[in-house]
Formats: structure tokens, sequence, C-alpha cells
């Protein structure tokens, strides 16, 4: 349709958090538009421009996957000799973008990766159309000691998840004027329910509706800790049952599914799913590395965390971490063997517990994903602006 808008989203699947906010813009950004689905477009802009990059990006999940003590020697060479920045890579991802443009030019460019948008701001210049397309970065992660890659002068609107953020762009050199707090973009799927559905979740799972359920989360690429913390968990006499997500990591699976069966009680062992709010829905607690949009969306379902704290956190989740031992969300887990006394304490102290969920609540914005989606479209020339 002549008169439809077309958003280009640029992320990567370095983790998951990433692919979740994109998702989670595009969908509510195809519902804004009376679902014109052709309108809305992702790509993976870093591994898709180029072979290098591509490996760039198995180098870093690599990393994330078998070696996270070494994320912050990662975190530091990224930050000191800011790849983005490059000539080397950007003169092998421009004929990928200059195509792309070429073929189908967007009304609106949106961000949701530090890696992208010095890139794309560099290509709409050349192409002529800085003045045309507005850049948008929507920032991922939500607290202060984040990737100064997220800072660029040629983006036209930071949308951040609050103030603390917010303050770290301003530190980078990015005028307030350019920055908004609009929260997390969480989809709307995750979110709070009530006993009788989150007891109707885990039925769906085979699991018994009444037990006190323990969601292990390796995250999308499956790896870290967390297996670590499963074995140390199976070996316990604990009246609850289990949950362990292995995301994208085949051999992870199978190993989780040998490790089950030793457990005392009730495990779950799932491959990738599209429907982590189910998983999160029908738990009590989970464990969890503090990426920080999951951590975001658990909050949104009143999901206390107990936070792998076994690695200390990247720089860009070490914020998060403090925020939820501020609030009393979660609890840090600094060991392995610490678990099993963790979740037995959880379960004799119902008090305990009953705080820490209360505590979720107000760690999320309401509707921040409907502002976001709000904040993108009003950038959209006005004769587009009708077709809403």
């Amino acid at each position: 349709m002549p008169n439809t808008p077309k958003i280009l989203i640029l992320s990567s699947d370095t983790g998951g958090g990433h692919r979740s906010a994109a998702k989670a813009i595009a969908d509510g950004l195809e519902k804004f538009w009376l679902g014109e689905s052709a309108a809305v477009r992702v790509i993976r802009g870093v591994e898709e421009s180029h072979r290098v990059t591509q490996r760039c990006v198995d180098l870093y999940n690599w990393i994330l996957r078998n070696k996270q003590g070494w994320m912050k020697y990662l975190y530091w060479a990224i930050n000191r000799f800011r790849p983005e920045t490059r000539e080397f890579f950007y003169k092998r991802c421009f004929g990928y973008f200059k195509d792309l443009f070429e073929k189908w030019c967007p009304h609106v460019v949106v961000s949701v990766h530090p890696m992208t948008q010095h890139f794309i701001a560099r290509v709409l210049k050349e192409l002529g159309l800085a003045n045309q397309v507005p850049l948008v970065t929507v920032v991922t992660d939500p607290c202060y000691g984040f990737w100064k890659a997220w800072a660029c002068d040629d983006v036209a609107l930071y949308l951040v998840a609050n103030d603390d953020a917010r303050d770290q762009l301003i530190d980078f050199g990015v005028s307030p004027a350019r920055i908004k707090v609009s929260g997390m973009p969480v989809h709307p799927k995750f979110h709070e329910v009530d006993e009788l559905d989150a007891q109707l979740a885990r039925r769906a799972f085979g699991l018994d509706p009444e037990k006190f359920t323990v969601f292990l989360n390796a995250g999308w690429i499956g790896g870290g800790n967390i297996p670590q913390i499963f074995r140390e968990l199976v070996r316990g006499e604990l009246d609850v049952q289990a949950i362990f997500l292995a995301g994208k990591n085949e051999d992870l699976r199978k190993e989780a599914e040998e490790i089950a069966r030793t457990a005392k009680f009730p495990v779950k062992v799932i491959g990738y799913s599209d429907e982590i709010e189910k998983l999160m829905q029908s738990a009590n607690v989970m464990v969890s590395k503090l990426g920080g949009l999951t951590t975001f969306e658990a909050f949104a379902c009143r999901l206390p965390i107990i936070a792998d704290g076994i690695t200390p956190p990247m720089p860009q989740e070490a914020g998060t971490l403090r925020l939820i031992e501020r609030k009393g969300a979660g609890i840090l887990l600094r060991s392995p063997s610490d678990i099993i006394p963790t979740i037995f304490d959880l379960l004799s102290d119902r008090e305990r517990y009953s705080r820490m969920r209360a505590a979720t609540i107000g760690l999320t914005m309401p509707n921040s994903t409907e502002q976001i989606i709000r904040e993108i479209s009003s950038l959209i020339p006005r004769e587009y602006q009708a077709a809403a």
C-alpha cells in the first residue's frame, strides 16, 4: 500500500534480550498501524551485513555460553577499541545496508543494539537520507554502566528505561533534549497472572499445579553458570518442582535431561521456547543471569529472581543486580552450593517470599512498550500517520 509507513528495526542475536526487544516493538508497531505487517522489518544488522561481523557475533555468544568470566575483558576491549566506529568493519557492511535501502527505504530506523546505530547513521549520511529518515535508539540496558557504543551523535531520539540510563547517556555526552524515559520494551504478553492461571500454566507443562516451581533460565544462548546451579539443585531433597530452559543449546538440553533423571523432585527440561512468558507465569521464582530485558520481563510477571552472582556480572548488568538487591526483588547467589539453602529458606519463610514478590511491583513502567511505539510513530511523516 502506498501510504503504509515503513519502519526498520536493527537488532542482533548477541544473547536473547535484543531479539525480544525487537519483537516487542515490531508486534506493537504492527498493531498500532492496523496490522500492516509489511510496514515493519526486523534485521539482524550485525551478523547479516558481512561474514566477518557474523564471526564476531559467534565469538561473543561462545564466550557468553562457555567462558562467562571472560566477558569483563571483552567488555573492556569493545569499549576501548570501539569496533562500531572502525573503517575496517564499516567498509565490509556498507554494501549490505546500501542495497537494503535501495530496495526498501524506511521512514524511520530503530536500533535496539549498541553496535548498529553508528554504522546506520553513517549509511544514512552517505545516501543523503540523514535529514529524511530519523534514527531512534531504544536502549535495552536499564542501568548505569552500559556500553559506550549506545552513545551516537546522529541519533535523533533515545528511549531509555529510567533516569539511571538517562544519566549514563548524558555522561557519555548525549544531549538531554534527545533522551526520553519510556521504560523497557517489554512485550505485553509478559504480565502478572492470578494463581488459577499459574496453576493452568504448570499443568500445561505436565507439572503439579499447586507445587512451588523453580524456573532455571539458561538464556537464549544456553550456558553460563545456570547448568552448574542446576546440578546442585537436583541434589536437594526439596518439596519443589523445576523447569530448566536450555535455550539454543542442544547439547545442554540433552545433558540437562540426564541430570534431571537423578533429581528427587519433578523436573521439566525444555530446549528453545518462544513462550518464555508462560514459563515465567508458571514459576514462583526464576534462577537466571541478569540480562536487562529478561529481568524486566520477570518483574512484569511479578516473578522474584535468584540472580547468578557466581561470576561477577558484566558492567552493563551490575546496575541491575544492585537494583534488585536494593529493592528486595531478588537474591544474589554467590556459589552454586547456595541454591539449596536459598530455596529452602523461601519455602520455610513464605513472608520473605511474599515481600520479594511485592517488591517487583513498580520496577517496570506500565504500558512502556505502547509509549515506545507512540514515540517512534510520532517521527513518521505526517502523510503516513493518517494510516493509523
